[in-house]
């Protein structure tokens, strides 16, 4: 039989999306089930082949994840999501497909056409129940798989679909993870550990890519089991390993603009949920009030936020709340913060493309000519992140839970 090698996969990927068009089978959501009919896809095709009713299969097993690829997964991009060192996927264009490697972008092979792009981003946000068209241009939304999607299309766009695809990558689920990706120096890992146990508000700041979801979610690895975590985020992306949490996440208006839950709404709910603690995945914009009137009422809490160095977010974080309204002023913000926010983990991508924590600093609590005070904990001497000569605020709460932290900051020195 005159047929090619490339034909017989396609007509095993023909017979198993008529079996699950017929048997009602959502590939997406039942990946067991769609495996478990692509092998009795494959055995069923083994015993023609040997009859001569179809050509062989030279690669079995390939066929089977190219199938399941096409049917169940992302077609081209699945090997990219397989990856492990892949961190992040990008589209510029059908014939653009770029990923990032530990941390450094480059160009793939991968080629597809106008329908290809269209088709995967329908068939990723088929699960998400979020929308995408002329009225609504961009969309945010996260994979089953935890990824988190944002797409804008045009006229938004000059000409093709942008599409990203960013991987969270669970490396860390605890500080001491941290330290064996090299963030992190076990000094540094000890003491936030027994801050987080404290219940100190922290920040953790940075630019795109440094990491800030991966640290929070390193931090959050330190809450005490006991402790009841309420989470806020625009897409579920934290996974914090306490039992008693509860994760909240925004929704976007339906078709007649309905409907709609942003992140400031969902941090005022939290409150109503009897939280030990409060972990914010990311504040941007007005949420940041409610973030600091929910710290400022005694809720023990964490939060990322983009900025270049651990003062420009305390800056930042002065500026964001004056979006809630014109009622609320820098003379009421600026102190807020200062008695808010106890530490500031900044994060940096070095020039190689890795992640480390920069800076470690302590906000006191004073304010002076209109700026919030700040002391270094720990900075980068020489490339390393090292002790300096700071202390935080809260000794009594250290206190509280046995740890000495003059003692526990005086073993770091040097």
């Amino acid at each position: 039989m005159a047929v090619v090698q490339g034909d017989a996969a396609v007509l095993v990927e023909h017979e198993v999306r008529e079996l699950v068009r017929r048997r009602g089978i959502d590939p997406l959501a039942d990946p067991r089930s769609l495996g478990d009919l692509v092998a009795a896809v494959l055995t069923d095709y083994d015993r023609r082949a040997l009859r001569g009713d179809v050509p062989p299969l030279a690669d079995p097993a390939g066929t089977r994840k190219a199938v399941q690829d096409a049917v169940g997964g992302l077609g081209p991009l699945q090997q990219y999501l397989d990856d492990d060192e892949v961190e992040e996927i990008w589209i510029n264009a059908p014939t653009q497909v770029f990923v990032a490697r530990r941390g450094e972008a480059e160009l793939t092979t991968t080629l597809l056409s106008e329908e290809q792009v269209r088709e995967l981003v329908e068939r990723m946000l088929r699960l998400s129940g979020r929308r995408l068209d002329l009225s609504s241009p961009f969309v945010d939304a996260a994979l089953p798989g935890g990824e988190r999607l944002h797409v804008a299309i045009p006229d938004v766009t000059r000409r093709h679909w942008a599409v990203n695809i960013r991987k969270f990558v669970a490396r860390a689920t605890h500080l001491d993870d941290l330290v064996a990706l090299g963030s992190l120096t076990p000094a540094a890992a000890r003491f936030l550990h027994a801050a987080v146990t404290a219940g100190l508000n922290i920040l953790v700041s940075g630019p795109t890519q440094a990491g800030k979801t991966t640290t929070l979610n390193a931090l959050a690895g330190s809450i005490p089991p006991r402790d009841r975590v309420i989470t806020c985020e625009e897409v579920f992306e934290l996974q914090v390993p306490t039992r008693d949490v509860v994760a909240l996440q925004c929704r976007q208006p339906n078709l007649e603009g309905a409907g709609e839950i942003s992140l400031r709404r969902l941090v005022k709910e939290a409150l109503r949920m009897r939280p030990s603690r409060i972990v914010i995945g990311e504040v941007r914009e007005a949420e940041s009030l409610d973030m600091l009137i929910a710290l400022n009422a005694g809720v023990p809490g964490m939060c990322t936020v983009h900025a270049n160095s651990a003062r420009e977010a305390l800056t930042k974080l002065c500026t964001l709340p004056l979006l809630a309204g014109e009622n609320v002023s820098a003379a009421f913000v600026v102190p807020t913060v200062a008695a808010a926010i106890d530490l500031v983990v900044h994060l940096e991508v070095d020039a190689r493309g890795r992640r480390r924590t920069r800076e470690i600093v302590a906000v006191p609590g004073r304010v002076e000519n209109g700026v919030v005070e700040t002391s270094d904990v720990f900075h980068r001497r020489d490339g390393v992140l090292v002790r300096a000569d700071g202390f935080p605020p809260h000794p009594e709460r250290f206190e509280r839970i046995g740890v000495d932290v003059a003692a526990l900051l005086h073993e770091q020195v040097g």
